[in-house]
Parts: C-alpha cells; structure tokens; sequence
C-alpha cells in the first residue's frame, strides 16, 4: 500500500512528502527528503508535522493524512485522538485533514505527540491498528530578553584602575536557542560613559575610567539585552545597575585651622584640658580616624584623641608657673593611624597646626622650698628649744610676707620666721616621732594658705634604768638544797640603745648575807640560786631579794628590783607547780566570789527599776480614768473693731438712741421702765448697793428668759461709773430713756475730747425735730 502525506512548509509553499507503506512480508520502500524522520509500523508510516507558532489565522491546516485504501467512496472514518485532540487539533473525518484550532505557543507547549486510526464505516472496524505522529510547533522571535535578578547593586573601591570588574548581568530569552538567532542575546550600555563599560556577549560591567568617591560616591548604569545578535527587527530589554563606591583613604586628615590661640590658668592642675583642636578628613569611617600628636615633644603639654568626635584634645603634662614662663608655642600634627601600603603616597606629609598658649596669672598660695621637712631633737631638752625652720615664699610678683602656724600641737610651736620650739618636755619612750603639719598663710591675703608636713625624730637619751621585764612569782621548797635554781629573770629597758642593750645582774649591798645568790648569764639574764639548805615556812615564809640592774647607756644607769620568793611545802614530789597551782585556785575562786556579787547586784538595781516603771504606769491610769473621753474646748474671738472719732459712717447714732434696738415685746414695756428706773437709781448709789445687786439680777434674768439670746454663754461687764462726776454717766444704756427734747449743749462745753460726740449728738436731735 502506498500513502501520501501533505505538509505545507512553514513558508506557506506546500511539500509533498511521499509514504510507502508495504503489506505484512512485502518489500517495503521508503522515500523522504533529507532530515525528515519516518516511523515505520505495520501497515502504516508517519511522519512528523511542524507548525509555526503564534498564527494569526484562527484556523490553520497542518497537513492531512490519508490512507492508500481510501478509495474515495467516503467509506473510510479518520479519528484523532490524544492530548489535545478536538481541542487544539481537529481533523476532517472524512478527508483526514488535521487542523489547529487556537494559536500554539511554542514557549508553553513545543512538541504534541497525537495518534490516528482508520475506521470502515460499513463494517465500524479499523482498517489499520492506530499509530503515533507528532506535531512539532517550530519557534518564531516573540520574546525579549529579561533580566533575571533585577535589581541590581554593586560596589567597588573608588580609585580602581581601568577593567576592573564591577558586575556581571545576565538575559534570558524564552524563544528558542537552536532556532536561529532568536536566543541570541548581546549586550550594550545605554547609560554609564565614561566611567563603565560592558563585555557584548558576557554581559560583565567593567571600570573603563577612575572615579572618586569624595566627588561622586553613587553612580546608575543602565543595560540593554538585545536577542538576534542585533539585528534589525530583534527584540530588547533593559536593565539598571546601582553602582555604589566603596571609601579608600586616599585623603589625608587637614587641620581647619592654622593657628589656635588657647590660655591656662596656672593653677590647673597636671592633666587639665585646655581646649580642642580639629583636623577634616573627607574620608568616612575607619579611614577618617586621627591621631594627633605634639611635634616639638613638649614636657608640658601632651595631645590625646577622642575617638568619637576624632578630636584633638590638649592637656597640662607639667603644671605651669606665669612667673617662670607666661606663654607657650607648640606645633600639633595629624595623620591616619592605618594607612595602606599602596596609599601612602597620599600621606606622605601630615598636616600640621600652631598652638599658642597664654598663662593666667592667679594669686598662689605660699610654696614652701621643701616638700617635706625632717628634723631632730634629743629628748629631755629645755622649754623652748629649736627644733628647726621651715621657709615659705609668695611665688607672686608682689611678694607678700608670710606666717606660719602649727595646727593641734601642744609640745610644739613656731614663729613668724619659720622656726619650730618645743612648748614641752619630750620623752622619746613615749613619742619618738611627731607628725606635724605647718601652714603658712599670705598676710595681704589670708585666704591663701599652704601646709608642709614636718617630722621631728625624737633622739634617745639614757634617761630610763633597765627592770624586770615581767612580774616574777618565784617559789622555793622548804627542803631545798644550796645551789639550787629557782628563777631565772631578764630585763628590759624602755631607752633606745645604739648597740644591742647589755644588762649586768648583782646583788644589792644588803644581800650580801643573803639565803640567795645570783649568776649574770651574760645574756641579758641571771638566775636565782639557794645559798643555803633548807627552808621554813612557818619562820619566814617569804623572802624579799633586791637586785641590781645596770645597762650599758652612757652614763650607765642602774635600778633596783625586788623579787619576791615565796616559801612552798612541796611535799613528797619537791615540786613547786603544788605552790602555784594552789595560788591560782585561790585567785580563781574570789574572782569567781566577786563575779556572783555582781551578778547579784545588777539583778536587783534592774528589778528595782522595772518596779518603779510599773507603779507609774499604774499612777497613769488611775489618775487619768476618763482619759478615753473627747474633750473639746470652743473658744469664740470677736475683733470686730470700730473706727474711733473720725468714723461717722459706721453706725447711726440715732439707731442707738431711738428704740430701735431695744426688743419690742409688748409683754415687757413695764419691767424696762423698772429697769431703767432701777439704773438712774444706781448712779447715784455705790457697787456694794442694793439697787445695783437687783439691777443685775435683773440684767441675769432677762437674759435666761429672751428665746432671741444667743445660744451660748456670753460675758457682759456693767461698771459701776460712780458718783460726782462732771460729765455724768456717758452709758448708752441710759441714752434711750431721754426724752427728745433733752438738751446736749452742756457736751460742748466738756474740752475738745467730746467735740465729736457733741456734734454727732446735736446733729440726731436736730434731724428728728
């Protein structure tokens, strides 16, 4: 059987490629043009399609397939099957023409692999078994490139040389890179001359000029991808590239000034800051930072960095005196403490400065020559003897005198002229050495004061005989033998010996009949031998030895010391520790005694005091029962005050003479007419009167009767005016019972004192005429 397969080429111009297809056991001859690929089966050949992608046509054919049985009667059914068959392929069942239904990205989908059958309509039995064919879908340039890892950012080191390399950036292209140049992408600068460059084909950013930082430190590159090796009709894209330089010390740090004028008190002291100075780096970070230092290495100013603000502090090294020296000149550089090898061309002269400093002048304290003094003085010597000078000057131009005091000493004392005496006797054993302290004070200024300390050595004189340097209790048995050792004694001497102390041990005069005797050890000890046999405790139960010291001072001087020797029965054992053992039991036993007895005592001073502290807390709350009550005490203060003579406005006089303030309660018109009555009556009697007893009785009842009294106690005073008087009674109490036609003319003629009252009177008569 021979079949025929029509593919229209993908230029539009149709190819027929033929297909043989021979029976079972038959020779079969297959003819292809050159490249295309021929499957062969049983009974059928396919070849492969190619359809181009991205066709506008909403229906395009691809070829057709056709079996060399067809006859052409319509008998004969093709069918399509497999991914995306009836979808994206569909074929004329009758004619075997395949179509494409939609357009075919070659980017998504490049090759289907789809199968066909054959079918006889009369019989609905396939004619031939179904076999495999592919549809290639060929590519066409409709991507452009892209750029991959967008956004881009590099840096680099100012300064680098030309060709170094920045940055690499990369393009893809989804079409096709077996499909002629489509994929085939070449790169350009668009943006970035002259400092950039890039590789066409690697797409590596280059350094093609040197760039500083200081003037630009950010610089945008922008690069285009073109596919078909940029060719007219090729597609592009394009990219930016942020370019950021990296700092280099390749500027040395300058001062901003030439020249710092700065002043120092000269009473600062070592270590002060005097002022600041400043150097600028264009640099940043590590390359910006400084050290500064003084060029001329001066003694007395020194320059230390802060690391924080990179500035260049000034210190006192040395204090400085405005008499010796009132200004100075210094000279201060600055460099980069870290500098690379290949930069220091950069830094190959640092940066210098001039510093002038002025002393202030301040008015010192007195400086004594000598920071401390020594002296000596020999112990025993006279009231008021010298013990050396101190001297103090006033280091001003002025050149004040000075005084000098010693402070809390009482052996010691000095004068105006710096000397130091002794005010008391000096005893080495009890003081060798004295720490003093001498000021001295400015007399044109007695604020300015200054101390030395001094110390006086006092020198030993052999004023102190040698003694027993402990309390001996010495014991001796009462059958001791002669020659026996019973205490061995040393001695001590408070005084101070040039060479080592030698003590020289004997007996005193009077023993020398003595029951003992003494051996000098030449050790500056001696031992107490018996010189005797046997002892009696009864007779002479306790010796007195009196022993002579002598040291080897100049003059030698010697003391005599009693030892005490004590009688023992020692018993069988011929022990003296018996003795001693019995002694110290005694002893123990009255301290113990004398402890008891004052235990006692404090037990019952402590018992007496708590009794006496119960008997007054019991006084306390007997006396005071109703402690527990709230007593309250309201006390009620009027000052209200009036205005004396010249006030006429504070209160009406008529008010006070009409009846108006009397209360007017019909019920008790009669009782005030008695009242009244009753009080005329008692300016003519005495206070002890009986008229004036019912007058205020009276007064008493009217009160506690009057529901318009205030409702608590009140105080009124009524004084008895007298008889006899010129005036007569002045009380306003009698003012409301005058009648209105009294006459006040006589107030007139009373002096100036009741010239207002006569005036305030005549004028409330004349207004209620």
């Amino acid at each position: 059987m021979n079949c025929w397969l029509l593919l229209p080429f993908m230029l539009g111009i149709p190819l027929l490629w033929p297909c043989i297809v021979a029976a079972e056991n038959s020779k079969t001859e297959v003819r292809h043009p050159a490249g295309s690929h021929l499957r062969i089966r049983r009974g059928w050949m396919w070849n492969q399609f190619f359809v181009p992608e991205e066709m506008n046509k909403t229906r395009h054919h691809i070829g057709q397939l056709r079996s060399d049985l067809d006859n052409g009667n319509n008998s004969f059914q093709y069918k399509l099957l497999g991914l995306g068959a009836g979808s994206i392929f569909v074929i004329d069942e009758r004619t075997g023409d395949i179509y494409a239904e939609q357009k075919l990205d070659r980017e998504e989908r490049s090759l289907y692999t789809l199968r066909a059958q054959v079918i006889d309509t009369n019989t609905g039995r396939a004619v031939e078994p179904e076999s495999e064919f592919v549809i290639r879908v060929s590519d066409i340039n409709d991507n452009e490139p892209k750029f991959l890892d967008e956004p881009y950012e590099a840096i680099v080191p100012e300064m680098s040389p030309e060709g170094t390399l920045v940055i690499q950036v990369t393009a893809s292209d989804a079409d096709d890179p077996s499909s002629g140049n489509n994929a085939r992408l070449v790169y350009s600068l668009l943006q970035g001359q002259p400092y950039f460059s890039i590789e066409p084909t690697t797409g590596k950013i280059r350094i093609s000029s040197k760039m500083d930082r200081e003037l630009q430190d950010e610089y945008w590159v922008i690069i285009q991808a073109k596919d078909m090796i940029g060719l007219p009709g090729a597609l592009s894209g394009t990219t930016s590239v942020l370019v950021k330089l990296s700092d280099v010390n390749d500027n040395k740090p300058i001062f901003k000034d030439s020249l710092y004028r700065l002043t120092v008190s000269e009473s600062a002291p070592v270590g002060t800051s005097i002022g600041k100075i400043m150097a600028y780096d264009s640099d940043i970070g590590e390359n910006a930072e400084m050290d500064y230092s003084i060029e001329d290495d001066s003694r007395t100013f020194d320059v230390i960095t802060n690391n924080e603000t990179q500035e260049g502090i000034i210190i006192l090294k040395k204090k400085v005196n405005f008499e010796d020296q009132n200004h100075y000149r210094i000279r201060a550089k600055v460099k980069n403490p870290q500098v690379d090898e290949q930069l220091r061309a950069y830094h190959t002269e640092a940066s210098t400065t001039v510093i002038k400093i002025q002393v202030e002048d301040v008015d010192e304290p007195p400086a004594f020559l000598l920071p401390y003094y020594i002296f000596e003085i020999f112990e025993e010597c006279p009231h008021g003897s010298s013990v050396g000078t101190v001297s103090a000057t006033d280091p001003d131009q002025r050149k004040s005198p000075i005084g000098y005091s010693i402070a809390r000493s009482e052996v010691f004392s000095v004068d105006d002229n710096g000397t130091i005496f002794t005010t008391n006797r000096l005893d080495r054993e009890t003081s060798a050495w004295y720490n003093l302290s001498v000021t001295a004070t400015e007399k044109y200024n007695i604020a300015q004061i200054s101390s030395v300390p001094v110390y006086v050595q006092v020198l030993n004189v052999n004023d102190h005989a040698p003694e027993f340097s402990e309390y001996y209790e010495t014991y001796v048995c009462e059958n001791a033998v002669s020659g026996q050792v019973i205490q061995t004694v040393s001695a001590v001497d408070r005084d101070e010996s040039i060479e080592h102390h030698h003590f020289y041990f004997n007996l005193s005069v009077e023993e020398n009949n003595s029951s003992f005797t003494i051996i000098d050890n030449q050790d500056n000890t001696a031992v107490i031998l018996t010189n005797r046999t046997g002892f009696s405790l009864q007779e002479e139960p306790v010796f007195y030895v009196s022993i002579l010291i002598a040291d080897n001072g100049i003059p030698s001087l010697t003391s005599t010391n009693t030892l005490t020797i004590h009688v023992c029965d020692c018993g069988d054992a011929g022990s003296t520790q018996t003795c001693s053992h019995k002694d110290f039991m005694l002893s123990m036993g009255f301290r113990a005694e004398v402890i008891t007895a004052i235990l006692i005592c404090i037990m019952i001073i402590f018992g007496f005091i708590f009794l006496n502290l119960g008997l007054k807390q019991r006084r306390k709350q007997t006396l005071f029962p109703e402690k527990s009550e709230d007593f309250r005490e309201n006390i009620f203060r009027y000052d209200d005050e009036g205005g004396g003579e010249a006030d006429t406005e504070a209160f009406d006089i008529a008010q006070l003479r009409g009846s108006a303030p009397m209360r007017g309660r019909k019920p008790r018109r009669a009782a005030r007419a008695e009242m009244r009555s009753l009080y005329r009556q008692s300016l003519q009697a005495g206070p002890d009167s009986a008229v004036f007893r019912r007058f205020i009785l009276e007064k008493l009842e009217e009160a506690d009767t009057d529901p318009c009294a205030p409702p608590f106690d009140s105080l009124q005073t009524y004084a008895f005016e007298g008889t006899g008087s010129l005036a007569g009674s002045l009380s306003s109490l009698d003012s409301a019972v005058s009648d209105h036609d009294e006459n006040y003319d006589y107030l007139n003629q009373l002096g100036p004192r009741f010239k207002r009252l006569a005036c305030m009177f005549g004028s409330a008569v004349q207004s209620k005429n």
